[in-house]
């Protein structure tokens, strides 16, 4: 082939450093950016998004990214979608019809990397708005935190795998990202080194933690898994308070950033996240000392300070539970005196200290006699 065309084929070395997959879990809370509108409107804040993820693409032609939305009411896909509908102006291949619109020729004269994350996040997030009533929205005030991280979780791990057996890399090591000795590829009479999926996770929340409380478990388990993978977690807050975000950061060791000024969006995403793991061991990240490592009780859902915790399965409660029976995994668990009114004691009474002399003062201890 190269004899033909004259020119100098590459072919991909395991050396070659490997991609990075950047995963966004974007909160679309109704109520939420309801309260932002004055500061930040959805519309600015999808757009400084966008702006983030073309610059995560523009720094390796291989990276990936991926979007989700968290909803009210569920957790969906905004890129990619496999049942993703093309917008009119493509036909059913996905090629842009040539019909001498500016917009199409704006189109065309785009990456087509970026034009097809634009396209498809806008339009999966027009239908996403579109498909929630005026019931959805009053029916619950949450937003689905658990359900957007377990889908971030099985992409990755997907997306870990096909670019582990592509590579020739470990798959059980795929999702971590570590250095691991390769198992196929060209013989360069050492041994050739295929490096993991760089993953790492970036959250863009706007509800607040008392509306995650009844997805603690979920939560939890999220953060655990992320925690055993090695996939950070970034948190960047614009408004209200995370509990359990700054717990999923400080355990994975991400980024988190609660914005001051929510318009300042686009700057806080490219000078504190979009820095990937090999290039956060040179760099100086934000960090918090002040992580709040309450917890949500089992039984009301509601973060507290202190608790009771069952000694089988670990459960909290913000009471004693009924009878004393669990209620997670029922064991009757040992109250002993708990609740009983304590048992009041007699103060014994001072025995008064005797006095000697009529006037009731003490008698002065003799001088003794001085010696010679």
């Amino acid at each position: 082939m190269n004899a033909v065309d004259a020119t100098e084929h590459y072919e991909t070395s395991a050396r070659d450093p490997a991609p990075a997959l950047l995963t966004v879990i974007l909160d679309t809370n109704p109520h939420a950016w309801a309260l932002l509108e004055n500061s930040l409107p959805l519309s600015k804040a999808i757009a400084n998004v966008l702006v983030f993820l073309n610059a995560h693409l523009a720094c390796n032609y291989a990276n990936e990214v991926a979007v989700v939305a968290s909803h009210s009411q569920k957790a969906a896909w905004l890129y990619p979608r496999e049942n993703h509908a093309a917008p009119k102006s493509q036909d059913a291949d996905g090629d842009v019809s040539m019909n001498g619109s500016n917009n199409t020729t704006d189109q065309v004269n785009k990456y087509r990397p970026f034009r097809i994350v634009e396209e498809q996040v806008t339009h999966n997030l027009r239908e996403l708005i579109s498909s929630t009533s005026g019931a959805d929205v009053q029916a619950t005030n949450s937003t689905m935190m658990a359900g957007a991280l377990t889908l971030a979780l099985s992409h990755i791990n997907r997306r870990s795998i096909a670019w582990a057996d592509a590579h020739g890399a470990d798959t059980s090591a795929a999702a971590t990202g570590t250095v691991v000795p390769a198992t196929g590829g060209r013989s360069t009479g050492t041994n050739t080194v295929a490096e993991g999926l760089q993953s790492r996770i970036l959250i863009v929340s706007v509800s607040s933690a008392a509306d995650a409380a009844h997805q603690y478990i979920p939560i939890m388990n999220g953060i655990f898994a992320c925690q055993r993978l090695h996939i950070p977690i970034d948190v960047c807050k614009l408004s209200g308070d995370a509990v359990f975000l700054q717990q999923a950061s400080d355990a994975t060791k991400g980024v988190y950033m609660s914005l001051a000024e929510p318009r300042g969006l686009l700057q806080y995403l490219m000078m504190a996240f979009l820095p990937d793991q090999r290039s956060r061991k040179h760099l100086v990240l934000p960090t918090r000392v002040d992580v709040d490592f309450r917890a949500a009780c089992f039984c009301h859902r509601r973060v507290v300070d202190v608790g009771f915790v069952c000694s089988i399965c670990l459960s909290i409660f913000c009471e004693p539970p009924e009878n004393g029976c669990c209620l997670t995994c029922g064991t009757q668990l040992d109250m002993g005196d708990y609740g009983a009114k304590p048992v009041v004691v007699a103060r014994k009474k001072k025995k008064k200290k005797r006095v000697n002399g009529p006037s009731g003062t003490a008698t002065p201890t003799p001088t003794p006699t001085p010696g010679p």
